[in-house]
C-alpha cells in the first residue's frame, strides 16, 4: 500500500494469522474512574495520564473511522469511567456520524448516568452494560470505596426508561464479599427486565494479588444459580464473550417482567472464547492492543501525531492484528499479568 493509497474499506482486513476477523473495537475514552473497587484498583487510586497523554476527541474520531473502513462493526466506549471524560455526547455523536455507522455500545459503572442516559440515546447510543456488583448500599460502599449505589441503581431505571434494550448488567462475585448474592442479583435483574452477566474475576488487578484459587468460577456460578432456579443453555456458542443461558424457572416468577429469563457468564479463564475472539481494544493513550492480555502494544498515537497518512496508520494496524495472539495463557507456567490494569486498558 502506498503512502497515498486509501486503505481497504473492510473485507476482513483485520484478519490475523489464525483466521479470525476483528469486527468489534473497545475505546477507552480515559483511564479516570469515579469508584475505587477493590478487584480494580487501590485505594488511592493509580498514576493517572496526563491530557496531553490521552488521545483527543479529534484523535479518537480518525482512528475510529479507520478502523471502521477496515470492517469494524461494533464500538464500545469504556474507560477508567467513560461517564467522566467531559465530552462523552460528543463522542457518541461523532461515531454515529461516521459512514458505515456502527454499533454504538457503553460500559459504565452508572455513576451520574441518570444525567446523561436521555442525551447518550438522543446522540445515537445504541446498547449499554453497567456494573452492578451488589444491591446492599454497606456491601456497595466496601467493594468500591463509595457510597454511591443510589445513584447507580437510578442510572440503570433512567437507561432503561431512555429506550436502551436490552440493559446489561454486568456483576464480578468476590468470594468472602457478594457470592451468596448472586440468586438475589438475577432475582432484580429478571424482575426489571435487565440482562445480568455474571463475570469471572480476571488477573488484572493493580495489586497483582490475583489467584486462580480465590475466583469464583462460572461452574460454581453455575451450582449456585441452579439451586434456586433453572437454567438452560440458549443456543450455540458465538463469538461473544458470554455464554448465554435461558432461565426458565425460579422463585417469584410471577413478578418476571418475561416468561423466560436471560442469563450470560462471561468465563474468560475458565472457559475461554480466544479462538472465535473478534476483538481489539484501543487505549486512551493511543495503543492498540489485540488481546486484553497481551504483554506488547502497538503506538498508534506517535504515527498519528507524527503526521502519518490514514494508508500508514492501516498498514501499522493491519500488521498488528495480522500478529494477535493465539489465546490469553491463563493457567499456563508462562503466563504473565500485564502490567496495566483492567481500568487502564479499557473493558
Amino acid at each position: 500500500m502506498s503512502d497515498n493509497e486509501a486503505p481497504p474499506n473492510g473485507g476482513g482486513a483485520l484478519r490475523d494469522r489464525f483466521g479470525r476477523v476483528a469486527t468489534d473495537l473497545r475505546i477507552s475514552l480515559t483511564d479516570l474512574c469515579s469508584l475505587r473497587c477493590t478487584y480494580c484498583m487501590p485505594a488511592e487510586g493509580l498514576d493517572w495520564l496526563t491530557k496531553a497523554q490521552r488521545l483527543t476527541d479529534e484523535e479518537f474520531f480518525r482512528l475510529a473511522a479507520l478502523f471502521v473502513r477496515l470492517g469494524v462493526r461494533s464500538v464500545r466506549l469504556t474507560g477508567g469511567e467513560p461517564l467522566v471524560h467531559p465530552t462523552l455526547p460528543d463522542v457518541v455523536a461523532g461515531l454515529a456520524a461516521l459512514d458505515p455507522r456502527p454499533e454504538i455500545s457503553l460500559t459504565t459503572n452508572g455513576v451520574s448516568l441518570d444525567r446523561f442516559a436521555e442525551r447518550l440515546v438522543a446522540d445515537g447510543l445504541d446498547r449499554i452494560n453497567v456494573s452492578v456488583d451488589t444491591l446492599d448500599r454497606a456491601r456497595f460502599a466496601e467493594l468500591t470505596r463509595r457510597d454511591r449505589l443510589p445513584e447507580v441503581l437510578a442510572g440503570v431505571a433512567a437507561a432503561s426508561a431512555a429506550g436502551l434494550a436490552p440493559i446489561k448488567i454486568n456483576s464480578v462475585l468476590v468470594r468472602g464479599s457478594n457470592l451468596d448474592e448472586a440468586p438475589a442479583l438475577l432475582s432484580w435483574a429478571l424482575r426489571s427486565g435487565y440482562h445480568l452477566r455474571f463475570i469471572e474475576h480476571m488477573p488484572l488487578d493493580a495489586d497483582h494479588t490475583w489467584s486462580r484459587d480465590d475466583m469464583v468460577t462460572a461452574d460454581e456460578i453455575l451450582e449456585i444459580i441452579g439451586a434456586q432456579f433453572a437454567v438452560v443453555p440458549h443456543g450455540a456458542r458465538t463469538s461473544a464473550p458470554a455464554e448465554e443461558f435461558d432461565v426458565v424457572d425460579g422463585p417469584d416468577r410471577a413478578a418476571w417482567t418475561a416468561p423466560v429469563g436471560r442469563l450470560g457468564i462471561i468465563a474468560s479463564v475458565t472457559r475461554p472464547f480466544c479462538r472465535e475472539c473478534d476483538r481489539l481494544r484501543l487505549t486512551a493513550d493511543g495503543q492498540l492492543r489485540t488481546c486484553l492480555f497481551a504483554q506488547s502494544e502497538t503506538d498508534l498515537r506517535g504515527p498519528l501525531r507524527n503526521g502519518a497518512s490514514d494508508a500508514d496508520l492501516a498498514r501499522i494496524i493491519i500488521e498488528a492484528v495480522a500478529q494477535k495472539q493465539a489465546g490469553h495463557g491463563i493457567g499456563s507456567a508462562t503466563f504473565v499479568q500485564p502490567e496495566r490494569t483492567m481500568s487502564a486498558i479499557g473493558g
